[in-house]
């Protein structure tokens, strides 16, 4: 038995490595606790799923044994996608769902991504689970919950492909790094019109060909390769739980989240006139000016996927989105990140175009980098930015961001650093003009942080 650890209990969500720090004895509590955090808003009934980790069966059943412990009825989903559990906390009369999942995090890591009663939670609601756990003696409650299996592909498939339409059709790859997307994927974009080449599609957690993560170009050069190859015009790259996006033309450039946000920021600003656009700090600085182009309001938010949609409730925008990948459409859709969905809504904006690679390669775009990561020890990365938000000095004129670390705009450029609030590293991200420009703005960096942490070891 492993024993319960704080530690585990993350900003957005709560995440292990099994047999260290998550087994069926630490699920089984947190569904308890999970259920009883539902039944105190009213709600009766919890959706759970799990993605093909190889922890996932063991892990889910026994959250489910928590969950209706405490009383509450669950409905099993079986293996899907993350958005699937969201979307199931939509059309189920279950307004709380808990995903098995560890993201696009090692084969040996797993965790829970949860919705209670309608709303992601995250920082104290997640600590409050792990308080409910160390104050209950564990007991059941009276009555035990009911369990049953529900199938919710067909229905999930059926809405995206009746909303969702291709100006003309398209062949396209599309590379689920053996995650849980490929089990869906595919027949989604064929049900849509689309001739598709599929890559690691069988879902396997031991992901044996690369690492399910879009973020990180080393996990792109297969789909690269496969447009090289094949007459397929587009590629397209999900991450281990199917929540997040990653895009490549066909020439092998790769499209960022940010300047995804582009394109989608003007299709639903075409319905939406006026409506703020929320984005995160790692984004582009031209995505401001083109939100406000096209008759929007741009929004710079925190990082974080259940930040990012507890701010869209907030602010009832209809569209939000994350340099991670993570995007929010409301309009159309039900604000939760759904990657499957984003790529429908690419697709079709793309078919309307004869060269879908032009258009994207046309989005406006400087020399940056992909997110940079300084590795620390535990809690180091809070100590570090603390030193940096206290002491770090800029030259020259620049306009300094603290709503989520610190994000330096210079007039050529940013640059930004922020703690993660997953795992003990600071990330970086930096945008210039010129290339020059962009080795300034990490030079300066650089200074601040080795001044802060001298034996820092910085990848740039």
């Amino acid at each position: 038995m492993v024993s319960l650890s704080k530690t585990i209990f993350k900003a957005y969500d709560i995440r292990g490595i099994i047999d260290k720090t998550l087994d069926a004895g630490v699920a089984r509590q947190i569904g308890q606790a999970f259920g009883q955090a539902a039944l105190a808003k009213g709600e009766t009934k919890v959706v759970i799923g799990r993605d093909g980790r190889l922890s996932g069966p063991v892990l889910a059943a026994a959250l489910a044994e928590g969950l209706q412990a405490a009383g509450v009825d669950v409905i099993d989903l079986g293996v899907v996608a993350t958005p699937m559990v969201y979307f199931g906390t939509n059309v189920l009369g279950a307004a709380s769902g808990i995903m098995v999942t560890g993201s696009h995090n090692p084969p040996d890591y797993n965790g829970f991504k949860m919705v209670l009663a309608g709303e992601a939670i995250h920082g104290d609601a997640i600590t409050a689970l792990y308080q409910r756990i160390v104050d209950h003696d564990g007991s059941p409650a009276a009555r035990q919950g009911a369990y049953s299996t529900h199938d919710i592909r067909a229905q999930y498939l059926e809405r995206i492909i009746g909303d969702v339409k291709l100006a003309r059709p398209i062949k396209i790859a599309v590379d689920c790094g053996n995650g849980v997307a490929g089990a869906f994927a595919g027949d989604l974009f064929r049900g849509m019109g689309c001739e598709v080449v599929e890559l690691f599609c069988e879902v396997d957690g031991n992901f044996p060909n690369h690492h399910p993560d879009p973020a990180h170009p080393e996990n792109l050069q297969d789909l690269i390769r496969c447009l090289q190859q094949t007459d397929a015009e587009l590629g397209i790259a999900f991450d281990g739980d199917g929540d997040r996006l990653g895009v490549v033309t066909k020439d092998g450039q790769i499209i960022y989240p940010d300047r995804q946000m582009m394109l989608f920021a003007a299709d639903v600003l075409s319905r939406h006139p006026g409506e703020q656009i929320l984005y995160d700090v790692k984004c582009t600085r031209h995505l401001a000016p083109w939100i406000s182009k096209h008759g929007g309001v741009p929004l710079m938010y925190k990082t974080g996927h259940s930040l990012v949609k507890a701010k869209l409730r907030e602010t009832g925008a209809p569209l939000g989105g994350e340099m991670s990948g993570h995007i929010f459409f409301k309009d159309r859709w039900y604000g939760f990140d759904d990657g499957l969905y984003s790529g429908a809504r690419l697709l079709e904006i793309l078919t309307r175009e004869a060269d879908p690679s032009k258009l994207l390669n046309s989005l406006p775009q400087s020399d940056s980098t992909p997110e940079l990561h300084l590795h620390l020890n535990e809690g180091e990365n809070v100590i570090v930015m603390d030193k940096l938000r206290a002491d770090a000095k800029f030259p020259g004129n620049v306009q300094i961001i603290t709503i989520d670390g610190l994000r330096v705009e210079y007039e050529d450029g940013f640059g930004l650093a922020r703690s993660s609030n997953t795992t003990p590293v600071i990330v970086m991200r930096f945008e210039a003009e010129t290339p020059a420009a962009l080795a300034r703005i990490q030079g300066q960096f650089k200074s601040v942080i080795l001044a802060a942490k001298p034996d820092a070891e910085l990848p740039f």
